[in-house]
């Protein structure tokens, strides 16, 4: 029995003949092909000013920063996401107030978000969960009102658009995320999207040590910078996975179409919000109707696992954590969060699977859902 992973990242032998190489030519660092990536994804919105660097992560981070927000101040981000976002939040020295998110949507709650902000409050960092875009109009009038900067944590959402703008293409800061299990990847990497040019500059010195050059060559370090560059073997992957990205996305969106019309019939799991043709698709998250079984989460994805089938779990949710429970935040205070967070199975999907393996997924579903009914 061929074992169906719940993500896998497609490599076109063009690519793999391209990673050689940049490996035989001895600059692996950055380089052209950095160079090369930064502009096709600037093309590729609108002519946006893009930089990448090691991973989301580090974009997200340098964005508050270059944003100069740091201890004292808030950040208003959802309570439903990979551990990054509040993460980073902390890392600058500001705190991370929490928000409940949709309980199809999985994206903060921007009905929310109001009632959250204080005097101390800098910034919003929404997620385009599953690359589900927020609803932008909304997003940007409130932060317009409050005078607030946004950074759009587009980790899952590169290829997404709202009303036919790609994210990306227009708004505050994006972080986007290029690891092996997103929609297109460099093995490691990401990409942050600048609005202002005066910002590149703090950005340039925040991601690389600090270090900056005058005309005569001499070096100077006038800030504490990190280093978050990316190297050109990774971008190379990067540009090649960059041109079958609308392609990719895609074929998630047709697997997706898929499930939905096969699980229909089943016993009323939450299915995450279906969106349109904006909608990136990188994973595909339902909840279990766990009332209506007599089995749990684990001894569900065990037995997915047992018949060959890799399921994820996209995410618990944040304010349960022992990092963020030592703020004061704890159980029951974002139920929908919580929800999600217990009940959530993330199923295969990836552009190299057929309609026959989403097929097999459903069938493994019926036959366990039939077998642990109350």
């Amino acid at each position: 029995m061929n074992y169906l992973p719940f993500t896998k990242p497609t490599l076109d032998e063009e690519t793999i003949a391209g990673v050689v190489e940049v490996l035989r030519s001895g600059w692996l660092a950055t380089g052209p092909n950095v160079q090369k990536l930064e502009k096709a994804l600037s093309d590729y919105h609108g002519g946006r000013i893009t930089r990448t660097l090691t991973s989301a992560t580090g974009g997200l981070e340098v964005a508050l920063q270059v944003c100069g927000i740091g201890p004292g101040d808030e950040v208003i981000t959802p309570a439903l996401s990979f551990a990054a976002t509040p993460n980073v939040i902390m890392r600058v020295g500001a705190r991370p107030v929490f928000v409940d998110v949709g309980l199809a949507s999985r994206n903060i709650d921007l009905t929310q978000v109001e009632a959250a902000i204080t005097p101390r409050t800098k910034a919003i960092m929404p997620v385009h969960f599953a690359g589900l875009p927020v609803d932008m109009d909304a997003l940007y009038a409130l932060a317009s009102r409050h005078k607030l900067r946004v950074i759009e944590d587009a980790a899952h959402a590169i290829g997404s658009s709202w009303k036919g703008r790609r994210i990306g293409s227009f708004g505050d800061l994006v972080s986007f995320s290029f690891h092996p299990n997103k929609n297109m990847t460099t093995i490691e990497g990401g990409a942050l999207i600048l609005t202002h040019a005066d910002e590149v500059k703090q950005f340039d010195l925040l991601r690389f040590h600090g270090i900056s050059r005058d005309a005569e060559g001499n070096m100077d370090v006038s800030v504490a910078g990190g280093k978050y560059n990316l190297s050109d073997v990774a971008a190379r992957v990067g540009v090649g996975q960059l041109a079958h990205l609308d392609e990719f996305n895609a074929k998630r969106r047709e697997l997706v179409g898929h499930y939905f019309d096969l699980l229909d019939a089943e016993p009323a799991p939450l299915f995450p919000e279906r969106g349109d043709e904006g909608h990136s698709w990188h994973m595909f998250a339902p909840l279990l109707p766990l009332e209506q079984l007599t089995l749990t989460r684990k001894q569900f994805v065990d037995a997915m696992h047992a018949r060959g089938i890799g399921v994820g779990i996209h995410y618990p949710a944040l304010h349960l954590f022992s990092l963020y429970r030592g703020l004061g935040y704890e159980e029951g205070d974002f139920p929908n969060a919580e929800k999600i967070g217990r009940e959530t199975v993330t199923l295969p999907l990836f552009p190299a699977m057929e309609k026959a393996d989403v097929e097999r997924v459903c069938t493994a579903i019926r036959e366990i859902f039939q077998e642990n009914r109350r």
